[in-house]
């Protein structure tokens, strides 16, 4: 049997729809912050959802110079800013005699649409002479990776991973399970997305997965509500720097939690309902339970996938449920989705920062907007205020189009 080395974090970063640094997201999750509100980013006019969660009052000009920002997608942009911030948090130098044992996994869903868009637009208006020489290297869906790797020096084991809104969870476990094996000493890693654009905002909106509540926004997003009618896109990017046990004793780091289990499976259903019952997010929520030699008691806090979709939320109920019983009823469920919306491939990222946020400042998030309980949701789902509450081990629960399951634990350290 291997060796397994223990896996900490020891820095995180966040750019969200309520707060552009860990302090405001923190005070944003805690105070249960809307993040939602009338599209700026473009016309929506002619659209049938006219709202989303948008990053807003970002100062990118202090992580990214100008110059280099116009040839870097949105979602890559947000992603390198949440690398440098959860990279400087955590104290980490890398120097050539390192480089090679610290490497970067920042999923997304769908990279850079707002690029292909604009470009396809050039070709169709002005001429293939027209489009950017930067277009595919802009919009291909491991630059967030790539650029952040480029930017921290960082020169150990690379890669995107890709499944849908399960994305950034699942570059978080792939660095945990490398970092396991002893591939590598620390790994930054986590989602971004940028798809409020047009076509992401139709293309969801014509698959009747997105809230139509024009006429009140800020009560869209409503997780496990009966009244909930669809998600609302977000964008940003959740980042965390995870590192061997020895990585960081041997250099005096601050340690957050440890990331103790990861599960993952995929549904083999459908390419976007979830399977009934929820039977392949149970499975990997049981995966990474028994990943982390838990036991059913141990679990303090689920951060659900929570999207506000009809399907997802009774089915995550329902897989909840299987795996803890009678206990489910004692467990606090909160999807942070409610305030924040659906970053797609970065929701991972951001809900594993506030997982780590709940275990180290003791509370839990609520879901807002709950108002008409659902009787096939009928879990604790942390109505509408944050809840004080020691917290010790959570799980983050993040399901992606294509029948994609992940489950990732955390821990207090013992």
């Amino acid at each position: 049997m291997p060796n397994f080395h223990r896996v900490v974090i020891t820095g995180i970063g966040a750019v969200t729809p309520i707060g552009n640094n860990i302090d405001e997201y923190l005070v944003g999750l805690q105070k249960g912050t809307n993040g939602v509100s009338d599209i700026t980013l473009f016309d929506p006019e002619q659209h049938p959802c006219k709202f989303a969660a948008e990053v807003k009052n970002l100062q990118s000009e202090n992580f990214i110079e100008a110059k280099e920002s116009k040839r870097w997608d949105r979602f890559s942009q947000f992603g390198v800013i949440a690398a440098k911030q959860a990279f400087n948090d955590s104290g980490l130098e890398i120097t050539e005699a390192n480089a090679s044992r610290i490497g970067v996994i920042i999923g997304s869903g769908v990279g850079g649409l707002l690029t292909m868009e604009s470009q396809a637009q050039i070709l169709s208006h002005k001429g293939p002479k027209r489009v950017s020489p930067f277009t595919v290297p802009m919009m291909i869906p491991n630059m967030a990776t790539g650029l952040a790797a480029i930017a921290l020096g960082a020169k150990g084991p690379s890669s995107s991973v890709s499944t849908a809104c399960a994305a950034g969870s699942n570059a978080i476990g792939d660095s945990f399970r490398l970092l396991q094996l002893g591939k590598a000493d620390a790994m930054i890693c986590g989602g971004a997305e940028a798809s409020i654009t047009p076509l992401g905002v139709a293309g969801f909106a014509s698959a009747k997965a997105l809230s139509s509540r024009n006429e009140s926004p800020q009560t869209a997003s409503r997780p496990f509500d009966a009244e909930r009618d669809g998600f609302v896109i977000g964008e940003g990017s959740g980042i965390l720097v995870l590192e061997t046990l020895e990585n960081a004793q041997k250099r005096n780091a601050r340690i957050y939690a440890e990331i103790v289990g990861y599960g993952t499976t995929c549904d083999a259903h459908h390419i976007t309902a979830p399977s009934p019952g929820g039977v392949g997010g149970a499975e990997a929520i049981k995966l990474a339970i028994e990943d982390a030699s838990l036991s059913l008691e141990n679990v303090d806090y689920i951060n659900a996938h929570g999207t506000s979709t009809s399907a997802n939320d009774k089915n995550e109920t329902s897989a909840i449920k299987s795996i803890f019983r009678d206990r489910s009823y004692l467990i606090p469920v909160s999807s942070t989705k409610s305030m924040t919306g659906h970053l797609l491939g970065g929701s991972g990222g951001i809900e594993a920062v506030a997982c780590i946020l709940s275990l180290t400042h003791n509370f839990i998030p609520p879901t807002i907007n709950y108002v008409n309980p659902d009787p096939e949701c009928d879990l604790d789902y942390v109505p509408n205020n944050a809840r004080e509450a020691q917290v010790r081990v959570t799980l983050s629960n993040s399901f992606g189009f294509g029948g994609h399951n992940v489950c990732l634990a955390f821990s207090k350290m013992n």
